[in-house]
C-alpha cells in the first residue's frame, strides 16, 4: 500500500510538472514573443491575460504534492534523492523567479505608457526567462526517474 501512495504521489508530482514545462512553452513561443510590443497582451486591467491563473495554482499544487512525495519516500534512498534533485532545481527557479521575474512582470502589468526603455527591459526578461525552462526540464526529469525507482523498488 505504501509503495502504491509513493508512486501516485510522484506521478501527480511528474504530471504537474509536465504541465509546468507546457505553460512555459506557451509562453515562451507564443507570449513572449509578442507582448514587448504589444503590453497590454499581459495586462489584466487592459484586457490581456492574468498569467498568475495559472501560474499559482499549478506551482503551488506542484510543490505540495512534490513535499509530499519527498515526505512518503524518505526513507528510500534512491528516490528520495531524485526528488530532492528536483526540489533543489525547482527552488533554483522559483528563487531565480522571485528576485528578478515576477517584480518587474508586476511592473510590466502595471505599466500605463510603454516609453521606449520599459520596452528594452522587458525585451531582456524576454530574453532571460527563456533560461528558466532548463531548471524546469531538471526539475522533471529528476522527478521522471524518481518514478521509475519507485515502479522497480
Amino acid at each position: 500500500m505504501q509503495t502504491t501512495m509513493i508512486v501516485f504521489v510522484i506521478v501527480t508530482a511528474l504530471v504537474l510538472a509536465a504541465i509546468r514545462i507546457g505553460g512555459g512553452l506557451y509562453e515562451c513561443l507564443l507570449v513572449d514573443r509578442v507582448w514587448p510590443g504589444t503590453p497590454a497582451l499581459i495586462q489584466p486591467e487592459r484586457g490581456g491575460i492574468n498569467r498568475k491563473l495559472f501560474w499559482m495554482p499549478v506551482h503551488l499544487a506542484f510543490e505540495l504534492t512534490l513535499m509530499i512525495a519527498i515526505w512518503l519516500a524518505w526513507s528510500e534512498d534512491v528516490i528520495r534523492t531524485w526528488l530532492l534533485v528536483a526540489a533543489a532545481s525547482h527552488v533554483l527557479m522559483r528563487g531565480w523567479s522571485a528576485a528578478y521575474f515576477i517584480p518587474r512582470a508586476i511592473e510590466f502589468e502595471r505599466a500605463g505608457d510603454w516609453t521606449p526603455d520599459l520596452r528594452a527591459r522587458a525585451t531582456t526578461w524576454v530574453r532571460l526567462s527563456v533560461w528558466r525552462l532548463p531548471l524546469d526540464l531538471v526539475t522533471l526529469f529528476a522527478v521522471w526517474a524518481a518514478v521509475i525507482a519507485a515502479v522497480s523498488s
